[in-house]
């Protein structure tokens, strides 16, 4: 056994490349081993994980097997929500939490753009069109609706991911609003979006993307009050988290014309049922929660992974933490500035 162990779960959610070459980068420096356990139940994940010096998250945490962990100094996770691990348990207990909220944006503000401009210019209804022998449909039906420029985005949350669609969405002459009672206005206003209120946001927005992360406080946030009161005519995408919406709401919203459309690359259930009302409306477009994916980010995210975990063996402050809290009681030191941004991306 090497100098620290650190526990991953077998089909956990380090998937893609093989073996732990990624993560090894870092931790093999360090003199840590990853033993990989195949658990199908708590007690015995417990069994294998009882004496870690670290875990990846793949298995479910609840806070009996937290709080069953006799020297565990970090919890890891690969993306950016931590699903799964019961984050007041970790933090009563003194173990920070690490994610890797800044690996992805580009890819996810690629993606963001990519569904609004595919939901406002109807794009898989002109495929359709296109392979049906309806060519001549889709000049006059397109007629029917505004060009893009002058059009308003509204943003809910303007965190990481947020603020890279800003950037790229400015550059289609589009009016950005954005709701986020946690970051300052100035910092709104260095990305040409305006600041306003979550109401405010959807009565005047044309489109309206959801990046607000997933916790009990953004549980259903959006619900069938919300929906009410955006345009007929706008159109809600979601590239963040499905149960920051109220899905039974969006439906209604979709199928009783509240609004015209919605692009998502995320759902309240993964994958869905296959009667799903979403998943046979020509108005909505649906990716399967790759809005992240890409050659570079896999590994990438792995490489993270290993990185945070070997600062905290080494006594130092994670890059980026869910519970910043649990760092300034702790042992380890504080090497570099640190950001409540560094949190969960949002």
């Amino acid at each position: 056994m090497g100098k620290f162990k650190v526990v991953a779960t077998a089909k956990g959610t380090l998937r893609g490349l093989p073996g732990y070459g990624p993560e090894m980068e870092a931790l093999g420096a360090i003199g840590a081993e990853i033993v990989e356990v195949d658990a199908s139940t708590d007690e015995e994940y417990l069994a294998h994980a009882r004496d870690a010096d670290a875990i990846i998250i793949g298995h479910d945490l609840s806070a009996g097997i937290i709080s069953g962990l006799e020297k565990c100094k970090v919890i890891s996770t690969g993306s950016v929500g931590t699903d799964g691990v019961d984050v007041e348990a970790a933090t009563r207990k003194g173990i920070p939490i690490t994610n890797v909220p800044d690996t992805f944006i580009e890819e996810v503000a690629d993606h963001t753009m990519a569904l609004l401009l595919g939901s406002f210019r109807r794009i898989t209804l002109m495929d359709t069109m296109s392979r049906d022998g309806r060519w001549s449909e889709g000049r006059p039906y397109l007629y029917s609706f505004p060009r893009l420029m002058g059009q308003t985005l509204g943003l809910i949350s303007f965190g990481h991911v947020a603020r890279a669609v800003a950037k790229r969405a400015a550059a289609f002459g589009v009016t950005m609003l954005a709701y986020d009672p946690y970051i300052e206005e100035l910092v709104m206003s260095d990305y040409g979006v305006q600041p306003v209120g979550l109401t405010e946001l959807l009565q005047r927005s044309d489109f309206v993307s959801m990046h607000a992360p997933g916790s009990e406080e953004t549980n259903d946030m959006l619900s069938e009050e919300h929906f009410r009161l955006m345009k007929p005519t706008s159109f809600f995408i979601n590239n963040g988290r499905g149960g920051t919406v109220d899905e039974a709401a969006l439906i209604r919203a979709l199928e009783e014309k509240w609004i015209a459309g919605a692009g998502l690359d995320v759902l309240a259930q993964e994958p869905p049922d296959p009667e799903n009302p979403l998943l046979h409306m020509d108005n909505v477009i649906l990716s399967p929660h790759v809005a992240s994916a890409s050659a570079r980010f896999d590994p990438r995210r792995r490489r993270r992974v290993g990185e945070e975990i070997a600062l905290v063996l080494s006594g130092r402050w994670p890059r980026a933490c869910i519970n910043p809290s649990v760092l300034e009681g702790s042992d380890l030191r504080r090497w570099q500035p640190y950001s409540m941004e560094r949190g969960p991306a949002r």
